[in-house]
């Protein structure tokens, strides 16, 4: 069973969540403040995390910089904070996604199954693929990145961004495929999520990512990955 861990000071909203999750048959972890919610995370490893940032003893940016510092487990940021800037500092901090409140209970499962999915392992009947640059390595069997000797920490959406480029290598992938491809198929025009995450993966891999060497934007069309 897929562990999920409700990070919320709403009671109302935990309530919601644990109904709605256990009726469909996940197993859920719920609390209140940030230092709880690491807490349990260490102690009960759970599959995917649903967050408010409004938090009584910490900013949620905090606790998605201390699951990260650990773990690419997925995380849905739930909150009613509705300006791009804090939406981007969430994503940038490491966040997968993020669903507005109020939010209907339809779309906060249907993101969190698509985080998930994200997730998961690769099958076993694909092929070990390893692609090398100059600079780093993709193993996309065992969905690791490794430059300069040392494992480079992806969260899943990174990892899923890099995997549909890097198996697409030398060839554009349109904005709207990479959008649909990695965040699912009512997604096709949240342009600003490509750049947050290019602008991520440029940090971790290119040697200088204002000059990326294997990131590439095509202006207005989309982003192509060259060895």
């Amino acid at each position: 069973m897929t562990r999920v861990l409700v990070i919320d000071d709403e009671p109302q909203i935990v309530r919601a969540l644990v109904i709605n999750l256990k009726a469909r048959k996940y197993e859920v972890d719920a609390a209140h403040d940030g230092a709880t919610a690491l807490q349990l995370a260490a102690a009960r490893h759970p599959d995917v995390v649903v967050l408010d940032l409004g938090l009584p003893d910490m900013d949620g940016v905090e606790v998605i910089r201390g699951l990260r510092g650990w773990t690419r487990v997925p995380i849905l940021v739930l909150s009613a904070r509705h300006s791009s800037d804090e939406k981007v500092e969430a994503l940038d901090a490491g966040a997968d996604d993020y669903v507005t409140k109020p939010f209907g209970m339809d779309e906060l499962l249907a993101r969190l199954r698509a985080a998930v999915r994200r997730a998961e392992p690769l099958g076993g009947g694909e092929e070990d693929v390893i692609v090398e640059t100059g600079t780093f390595t993709v193993d996309l069997a065992a969905k690791k990145v490794n430059r300069d000797g040392t494992d480079v920490r992806l969260t899943p959406t990174e990892w899923h961004l890099l995997e549909v480029l890097v198996r697409n290598t030398g060839r554009l992938v349109s904005q709207k495929q990479l959008l649909q491809e990695v965040w699912g198929p009512s997604y096709g025009t949240e342009t600003n999520y490509l750049r947050v995450y290019m602008a991520q993966l440029r940090r971790k891999l290119e040697p200088d990512p204002s000059h990326p060497k294997h990131l590439i934007t095509e202006p207005g069309m989309g982003y192509r990955f060259e060895r």
